[in-house]
């Protein structure tokens, strides 16, 4: 359930307050910066900076830095292709990339980039088609009906084109999102990764950082690098304490707005259990990756994800245990309540939305287990299954009427569907046997062996009989997924494959329980969270930003220190900090590359290394750009601090920090360490992509 799935809290005032904020670009508070910073943005400058952005469409953010399509964005985004395009001979994730030239620019599997070209206000069209309906099938369907509808009309069989239904304010408002998509995406630079996780866990949401956390990639269109009318300038000086900064990003979900039962059950179920799964599952993916050094690599990025989510996820269960932050919280919700209960017009309308939540979440909270291990597959969580799964599920949706057909199997969707379905990235089957194992082992402990779906699954096998079995798939080879996509149902009905034929076995009751969730859950819900966003609305207007729902927003703030535990933290680091936290032994290893680079002197030690600022972020802002009013680039957004971790709730200005790495940084590494002559002369405006080094 995706509401009950995501970890959140509240805001805890009405109105945002001093930097915060992560601001749709339709409704940025351009006055409220010119009264605190002295400087206004107007609509050309917005729409500029809009267009100079894009979205990473598997979770992250980047930006145009050149008129030939150079997209800058971090290491750990790109980090899925750089290690697609490696090889036990080759590890591109250890040794990092160059492409020397334009031709050795290599494609990269599953990039896709989303450039917001265009937003549209269809609250109308959306809530009309659910106007007298009460919550159930019928309002699940004529809503999703219409946004299905809007998404196909807008792209017009375009694959060109991405549009997106996007709720905003939970349900209170709908715009159309419409995107210029590119899934020709071909790496140009990464570092190594030693210098690009340099402090590797420990230094993990904390600062002083020391990264390099940054790769270059380029959008191609018609096999020729895209001619990007918008693009972000460059600062070589970069930015100082007090200068103002904004952040263009996409921040993947916040719940900055959701009610009190809603984060209790984050608090006391989704939290705990999820944080207790993480840390067994990385106990053991951690000894696997020791097993051989083989294995290491084809896990690395595995752990590395495992090892972020967990310690972001430990930081906002602590956000949520805070007793003060509960008593905000209560006061906040009371405060509103009250408000709606003093208007009898309001009190008519609104007054019964907090209990219909309690009940859709009440009535949700028993099966959120099966509903985790069926629908969301916990349990099966690897590529082949998620293939063999898009084949099933696809091949039939697509029988139906695009209107009628699951969320992600419209028209809209395909695009994406099948780049992912299409890929040529590898699939490592001892990785796939290990995680196939694993889940099974999970599934039968945390359902019951008595349970009639794990029966069903196990039959008298073991975890590892049958995980062994299923990895003998044949859909590892690409050949055999085309032919499967392009055989339709009876191809894929007609299948003997293994996995196959397990998704088709499990799928019945997945979609059961899927079925349910969103004829008798999904709808109480939404249709409560539209009551108390109108609520809002008729009270306090769209003086706030709605929550982050991993669409382009804008924030603004200033480079700025703060204080933890009695001590000062600068605003800056240093290259020679860097050279000085070095300890030789993973994680503060740094490359042999910068080691040359600085006995030899070719480098500033002075160079100005990673900042932290006040903007207002959260994950999914990884790769967006920091620049200066003057739309320069200053900065690439990489991390926060460990107070940030309260960012999905709430936002504190004396201490959460933004964590980037300045430009000064960039353009230092890349020219006198790497020798990346081209991309520094584009980004100064002076080479084209075809340029040699």
């Amino acid at each position: 359930m995706k509401r009950l799935a995501l970890f959140a809290l509240v805001t805890l005032a009405f109105a945002a307050r001093a930097d915060e904020g992560m601001w749709t670009y339709d409704n940025f508070p351009a006055r409220k910066v010119g009264q605190k910073y002295g400087f206004t943005p107007d609509a050309q400058w917005l729409q500029e900076a809009q267009l100079s952005s894009v979205r990473l469409a598997g979770g992250c953010s980047g930006s145009f830095v050149s008129p030939e399509g150079l997209v800058m964005t971090n290491h750990h985004c790109a980090h899925s292709c750089i290690e697609q395009l490696s090889t036990k001979e080759k590890d591109f994730v250890a040794q990092g990339f160059y492409a020397l030239t334009g031709q050795n620019e290599v494609k990269c599997p599953e990039i896709e980039l989303n450039q917001l070209v265009k937003i549209a206000d269809i609250t109308a069209q959306v809530q009309g088609a659910t106007k007298g309906l009460k919550p159930g099938k019928e309002f699940n369907d004529k809503r999703k009906a219409a946004m299905a509808g809007i998404e196909k009309e807008c792209a017009a069989g375009n694959d060109k084109l991405r549009c997106d239904v996007v709720e905003l304010y939970h349900g209170g408002q709908y715009s159309l999102y419409t995107y210029k998509r590119f899934q020709d995406v071909r790496l140009v630079f990464a570092p190594e990764f030693a210098i690009a996780f340099f402090g590797g866990d420990p230094d993990n949401f904390n600062f002083p950082r020391y990264d390099l956390d940054v790769s270059f990639v380029r959008a191609y269109e018609d096999g020729k690098p895209a001619h990007t009318e918008h693009y972000f300038k460059w600062s070589p000086a970069g930015a100082k304490e007090g200068d103002l900064t904004f952040v263009s990003g996409n921040p993947g979900g916040t719940d900055r707005e959701l009610t009190g039962r809603e984060v209790q059950y984050q608090r006391d179920v989704a939290l705990p259990e999820r944080l207790f799964d993480l840390a067994q599952y990385r106990g053991a993916l951690t000894m696997f990756t020791q097993s051989s050094p083989e294995y290491y690599r084809i896990g690395e990025a595995e752990l590395f994800g495992v090892e972020n989510s967990f310690k972001a996820l430990k930081g906002r269960f602590e956000a949520l245990t805070t007793p003060t932050l509960w008593n905000k919280l209560a006061e906040r919700e009371r405060a509103l309540r009250a408000r709606v209960n003093a208007r009898a017009s309001l009190r008519r309308k609104y007054r019964t939305a907090w209990d219909e939540v309690k009940a859709s979440i009440d009535a949700f909270q028993p099966r959120h287990r099966e509903y985790q291990y069926e629908e969301s597959a916990a349990g099966f969580n690897t590529r082949l299954f998620r293939i063999a799964r898009a084949l099933v599920r696809g091949t039939e949706e697509l029988q139906k009427p695009n209107d009628q057909r699951l969320r992600e199997y419209t028209d809209g969707k395909l695009p994406q569907l099948k780049q992912g379905l299409f890929s040529k990235a590898p699939i490592y089957e001892d990785l796939e046997l290990f995680k196939l194992s694993y889940g099974l082992t999970k599934l039968r402990e945390t359902l019951g062996a008595d349970h009639p779906f794990v029966k069903k699954v196990l039959g008298k096998k073991s975890p590892p009989e049958l995980a062994a079995e299923l990895v003998k798939s044949q859909l590892a080879d690409l050949k055999v997924r085309e032919q499967l996509w392009q055989g339709g149902r009876e191809a894929v009905a007609a299948s003997t494959d293994p996995m196959i034929q397990f998704v088709r076995l499990v799928d019945p009751d997945a979609r059961a329980l899927r079925k349910w969730h969103d004829e008798e859950i999904e709808p109480v819900q939404l249709a409560a969270e539209e009551k108390i966003s109108a609520a809002k609305f008729e009270l306090e207007g769209k003086s706030n930003y709605p929550d982050a729902t991993f669409t382009p927003r804008l924030s603004y703030g200033a480079v700025k220190g703060y204080q933890e535990n009695g001590r000062h933290i600068d605003a800056v680091t240093h290259f020679a900090g860097g050279f000085d936290r070095a300890t030789g032994r993973d994680p503060f290893k740094l490359p042999d590359s910068w080691i040359h680079a600085n006995e030899n002197r070719q480098i500033d030690p002075a160079t100005p290394f990673d900042m932290c600022s006040t903007n207002d972020i959260i994950g999914g802002n990884s790769g967006s750009p920091v620049f200066d009013k003057e739309r320069q680039i200053v900065g690439l957004i990489f991390d926060g601090n460990i107070q940030s971790l309260g960012g999905d709730y709430g936002f504190d200005e004396t201490v959460n920090r933004a964590v980037a790495v300045t430009s000064p940084a960039l353009v230092e590494a890349l020219d006198h360490i790497y020798g990346a002559r081209r991309i520094v002369a584009e980004l100064k405006g002076g080479a084209s992509p075809s340029g040699a080094r």
